[in-house]
């Protein structure tokens, strides 16, 4: 359809609020970042993030009179200065805020090569700024009315996927004229996706003096019962390595699975990666490289805790060669695997 810019519509009567219509919309969404890594903005961030019912799903007659006095009491000071040390301060930003800017940037300019002006890509975060209601918003009044909703997560988990979707879904709620909308699902085997981390693998494997006796693939973490009942995100988890491995040509001793950011007393899923590179030292694997498919943007979970704490497990056991490879971020063959996935779900739109 046309963009008719601000224009009657078609037959409306003169005095018609004037409307843009006939733009599709690309929304990216991740996780979120605070404003800033001092004690109130850390604060903000968390009370949300750790009130998501997607996330933390105990009673909240349990679980906010710990989370209001306790947790948000102390734990944005440890965040915050966890945070400190990873912040890109040129910016005045998270690393994941720059990288998803990137991404975006990147992104819209294959869209925009692709299809012309005739699509608008933004993002948008779960938890902090650009809130979703706000880019939603702002893309209907931009003229989009359809849009494809992206969830920059490779793996479907309920704590996500889901919860961005809901969020999206709300900002729609909030809408007098809703545009049509689609949501992107995860992309876990995608072969375009795993060629993009098989390649940055290979360069990783490439550039190292001494080869690595392995490879952890280290995800995010949840609950044990998240897949009891019925969250598919771990056999999602186990696919994507099982599909890097066969990419890469490697027999299975060679690659493993493991899960970190563990919280709480509950059991999550296992191995957990701090403990389990720990185990590898100790059974003489002294040469590790590290990846975390299950991001698609560095962040606190990758720069901190597994270049800082589970480095330090590793190396405390005796290992001795501890390599991180990066996320994928706005790596060309990212960008290129992403754009492809969001034409795919264009289809019949443009």
């Amino acid at each position: 359809m046309k963009d008719m810019g601000h224009t009657p519509l078609l037959h409306a009567p003169a005095d018609h609020p004037k409307v843009r219509m006939g733009k599709v919309g690309i929304l990216l969404a991740n996780l979120g970042t605070p404003d800033g890594y001092g004690y109130w903005p850390m604060r903000r961030y968390l009370n949300e993030f750790l009130s998501d019912r997607r996330v933390i799903d105990y009673s909240p007659f349990l679980w906010q009179p710990l989370l209001q006095g306790v947790i948000l009491t102390s734990r944005p000071f440890r965040s915050g200065a966890n945070y400190k040390s990873i912040w890109n301060h040129e910016a005045g930003e998270s690393p994941l805020a720059t990288i998803t800017k990137a991404q975006t940037a990147g992104i819209a300019a294959r869209m925009k090569e692709r299809f012309g002006d005739r699509v608008m890509v933004d993002y948008a975060m779960r938890y902090g700024k650009p809130a979703t209601i706000d880019r939603v918003r702002a893309m209907q009044e931009a003229g989009c009315d359809r849009i494809v909703f992206f969830p920059l997560y490779p793996q479907y988990a309920g704590a996500t996927t889901a919860t961005a979707n809901d969020q999206f879904f709300r900002g729609l709620m909030k809408l007098k004229w809703q545009p049509a909308s689609r949501t992107v699902p995860a992309y876990f085997e995608d072969s375009r996706y795993i060629d993009a981390l098989a390649a940055s693998v290979e360069r990783a494997w490439s550039a190292a003096e001494v080869e690595p006796d392995i490879l952890v693939c280290s995800y995010h973490g949840v609950p044990r019962r998240y897949l009891l009942e019925g969250d598919p995100y771990h056999c999602q988890c186990q696919k994507t390595t099982r599909l890097l491995r066969e990419r890469l040509g490697w027999s299975e001793d060679r690659i493993v699975t493991t899960f970190q950011s563990r919280f709480g007393p509950e059991e999550w899923l296992k191995p957990y990666t701090v403990e389990e590179v720990a185990r590898l030292a100790q059974a003489g694997k002294k040469r590790i490289a590290v990846i975390a498919p299950a991001f698609s943007a560095d962040c606190i979970e990758t720069l901190e805790e597994i270049n800082e704490e589970i480095r330090e497990s590793f190396e405390h056991a005796g290992g001795e060669s501890f390599a991180y490879i990066p996320c994928l971020n706005d790596d060309e063959a990212h960008l290129d695997a992403l754009s492809d996935v969001l034409t795919d779900n264009l289809a019949g739109w443009i």
